[in-house]
């Protein structure tokens, strides 16, 4: 069960990443994200 967590957290982060990293800077900054910011948020969102 805990390994299964896991991985569907770790699938999250990374589909978190790979949507904000498509984002134009544009809309990233309408969103209140910067660049450098994407990880940070990937990580929140998983929590």
């Amino acid at each position: 069960m805990n390994i299964s967590r896991s991985f569907n957290t770790w699938r999250k982060y990374r589909q978190t990443i790979t949507e904000l990293g498509r984002m134009s800077d544009r809309e990233l900054n309408d969103l209140g994200i910067g660049r450098s910011d994407i990880r940070r948020v990937a990580r929140e969102a998983v929590r």
